[in-house]
């Protein structure tokens, strides 16, 4: 147990079941609701977008919803509970995404198998204390510019949903675009939740949703598969979902926090994560993380003492969603391809957005660049991903044409 001895402590004694009731109020209750219905919509868009085109069957893509709400829903209500402040945890939606091109060149077993490594990697790196400094190996705008690479299909996709299906995509972006407008509306309702109910509406109204896939039940069942390991899963998979994991997705979780006042427990987090991806892996499902956007709206308002209950309120949700998976699975594929690109695409845009921004900030430019390019040109080479070789190609550029940009500029007025 050594190992986990730098593990950080609770600063506050957990509550008890009179201190949570006291605590617990219908504005966290409502902002635990959001955010899991934030993690519900769109994001589960995005693993069925991805998971059909690399060919899953409807009880894997079901079995992989399962996992990531059941296992993380634990997570986020224990951690919740035990440091009491807000730590939503689900899964890494760049790491969603990097799935879709390395099921084209790998059998989903050997994705599950870089899903085990990548969870006890991460699991090995919170428990000695090297977090921090592994994170600082690769600079910033060149894991950017590989992120923005992968997400530029999103992007791409809902301007073809446009296209094609302007009734349903249309009327989904107008509401988007409307709500997004006002920072006061979108902050009580997101935009992406009404682009969902209008998209739904829109869908129904046109008679394109399979009558039989509306008011269907059944408990969820877990599809557990036995993991292959493959040179090529690894060197394709494990390092990119680590660096979405570890500076993407937890860097975003943390920055949230922090400027809500909160201090979340980074060694901790670290290994929930390795331990969540381990036991999500079983059922087929991608890597565990500490959750940007669904932090944001935990802690959006209200006392900052009283908003561990929301998360906690997140988490129950969470994992009575994941009983019921099944049938969300099969109605949202059921329904029109448009709606889950639209869904998808809407999304991702303010991520793509940041992205791009991280990418060309400061330093390391054409790293960046030459990062997004190499990953966006979707090319394998050596049965290896574009992800990995974008990050390659960024760290060469950034040693032979940038390497001044590694040495921190001086304070304004020094020389």
């Amino acid at each position: 147990m050594a190992l986990f001895s730098h593990l950080e402590r609770p600063r506050t004694a957990t509550p008890g079941l009179a201190q949570i009731r006291a605590d617990l109020g219908a504005t966290y209750i409502a902002h635990g609701f959001i955010g899991w219905l934030f993690a519900a919509t769109a994001p589960v868009a995005i693993i069925l977008a991805v998971g059909t085109k690399g060919g899953l069957s409807a009880a894997e893509l079901s079995s992989w919803v399962f996992a990531v709400f059941f296992v993380n829903g634990f997570i986020t209500l224990f951690f919740s509970w035990f440091y009491r402040q807000p730590l939503a945890f689900f899964w890494t939606i760049p790491g969603t995404v990097l799935v879709g091109p390395a099921l084209t060149h790998l059998s989903f077993p050997e994705v599950i198998g870089a899903f085990y490594v990548t969870g006890f990697l991460t699991l090995a790196l919170g428990a000695t204390d090297w977090v921090r400094r592994a994170i600082s190996l690769i600079p910033m705008p060149v894991v950017m510019g590989m992120v923005a690479g992968v997400f530029l299909r999103f992007g791409l996709d809902l301007v073809r949903a446009l296209h094609a299906d302007v009734l349903v995509a249309g009327s989904m972006t107008l509401v988007w675009l409307a709500l997004a407008s006002s920072a006061r509306v979108s902050r009580m309702f997101p935009p992406i939740i009404g682009a969902l109910l209008v998209g739904a509406l829109a869908v129904m109204l046109l008679g394109r949703i399979d009558a039989a896939a509306l008011g269907t039940f059944e408990l969820a069942r877990p599809v557990f598969q036995a993991p292959q390991f493959s040179w090529a899963a690894m060197v394709d998979l494990v390092v990119p979902l680590m660096i979405t994991v570890l500076v993407v997705q937890n860097g975003q979780g943390f920055a949230v926090l922090r400027s809500a006042g909160h201090e979340p427990p980074m060694d901790a987090v670290t290994v929930a994560c390795g331990v969540g991806a381990i036991l999500s892996a079983a059922a087929g499902a991608v890597c565990t993380c500490l959750a940007g956007p669904t932090n944001a709206i935990l802690t959006s308002s209200g006392e900052r003492s009283r908003q561990y209950t929301a998360g906690m309120a997140t988490g129950v949700f969470s994992i009575l969603f994941a009983l019921v998976a099944p049938g969300f699975t099969r109605l949202m594929l059921s329904a029109p391809k448009s709606f889950v690109m639209t869904l998808a695409g809407l999304a991702m845009l303010r991520v793509l957005q940041g992205a791009f921004v991280a990418t060309f900030r400061d330093r390391f430019p054409l790293a960046g660049l030459v990062s997004f390019l190499v990953t966006a040109a979707d090319i394998s080479l050596l049965n290896i991903g574009a992800a990995f070789w974008g990050l390659v190609a960024g760290l060469l550029v950034c040693w032979l044409l940038e390497r001044d940009d590694f040495t921190p500029a001086p304070p304004p007025g020094k020389a």
